[in-house]
């Protein structure tokens, strides 16, 4: 029985592991140079929402046992040295590529939209993880793109307040990409250094305290801009920089679709209602999925933080994007695209689910 199991869980997993490709396209893109370049964002975006057209969309609700997850855990730890390796790599070997200065700064975008699409997600994946090792990786891939207080920012105060003013990761009605993008920033950093120091405070101790994570923070990210500027020198340093900005910009892409427009109801004690699968937008498509690790079945990760990505449900009750994140991430950067693309399902949202409406 234990083998089927684990063979049951291998090829459950193995459409994950097509994350994987990215790296050889984005290898070979440093390279060849020129149009190559191009290549890694375009699989990024345009390779998945193809695949999604073609194979479609996943509304089953057959889960993996959870004896049959260890491969699917495996992809996400194996990131870790594959993704130091792939972006050290590059910016140690960048002055012996062939390339031009615009061409290394469009090379380390693409490899800032794989560490933002694919790092931070694996990120995500490991932080809620009980264990303290798989926590560390995850803090690990959030240093590689210097946004390590998400980890903070993420599970005490976007899951505690989604969905409400006091959550500054939700984008709100009307509010376009560029301007969420911007309030986000310092937003998210403000929300969790104050969180922290609520902490400490709790405990009988000074925000400054050594057991206030933004050490560690800081430890991480400097010990990563202290090795590119070990292996590149200053242009290292600005590559490895311009690509976490890349990063952080791709993840706040995501995360503004997840919540667009989606409230949470104020109670008269003052409280707001609990989070339920209609506080997120999820996707259903296939490949999509396959790349992000299930997270576009955003509404039961909410309802289930802790839970493993393969093993999360489709939500049907949960509202619905027409196409998935990588389709939608790229109309978010065209205001009155998204806007017209979202403002009929937000007011059919408001219809059924918003008292004010």
């Amino acid at each position: 029985m234990s083998l089927l199991v684990r063979a049951d869980g291998v090829t459950r997993a193995l459409p994950y592991w097509s994350s994987l490709c990215l790296v050889p396209i984005v290898l070979w893109a440093a390279a060849s140079g020129g149009w190559a370049l191009l290549l890694p964002p375009l699989a990024s975006w345009g390779l998945f929402a193809v695949l999604d057209r073609l194979l479609g969309e996943d509304r089953s609700q057959a889960g993996t046992a959870p004896l049959g997850i260890g491969w699917h855990l495996a992809l996400v730890r194996l990131w870790v040295p594959v993704q130091f390796a792939t972006l050290f790599g590059l910016i140690a070997a960048h002055g012996r590529l062939d390339l031009s200065g615009p061409e290394l700064a469009l090379l380390f975008f693409g490899t800032g939209i794989l560490t933002g699409t694919v790092g931070i997600t694996y990120a995500h994946e490991l932080i809620h993880r009980p264990g303290r090792a798989d926590r560390r990786l995850g803090d690990l891939l959030l240093a590689t793109v210097l946004y390590s207080h998400f980890r903070t920012e993420h599970l005490l105060v976007h899951h505690v307040h989604v969905a409400t003013p006091l959550d500054p990761a939700t984008a709100r009605e009307g509010e376009s990409f560029w301007r969420y993008f911007l309030r986000v920033l310092p937003g998210s950093l403000a929300s969790a250094l104050a969180c922290e120091a609520r902490r400490q405070a709790r405990r009988g101790r000074p925000a400054r305290h050594l057991s206030n994570p933004f050490w560690l923070y800081a430890a991480l990210q400097g010990g990563c801009l202290g090795l590119a500027f070990a292996l590149g020198g200053t242009a290292g340093l600005l590559l490895f920089v311009w690509q976490a900005l890349a990063a952080v910009w791709q993840l706040e892409l995501v995360n503004y679709v997840e919540h667009y427009g989606l409230t949470r109801e104020r109670l008269p004690d003052g409280r707001y209602e609990p989070v339920g699968p209609q506080h997120s937008w999820n996707a259903a498509q296939k490949a999509s999925n396959w790349l992000l690790i299930n997270l576009q079945r955003h509404s039961d990760h909410h309802v289930a933080p802790m839970r493993p990505y393969p093993l999360l449900r489709n939500r049907p009750e949960a509202p619905s994007l027409p196409h998935g994140y990588p389709v939608m991430t790229v109309l978010a950067l065209v205001p009155p695209l998204w806007h017209a693309r979202m403002r009929p399902r937000l007011r059919a949202w408001q219809r059924r689910h918003d008292p004010a409406h």
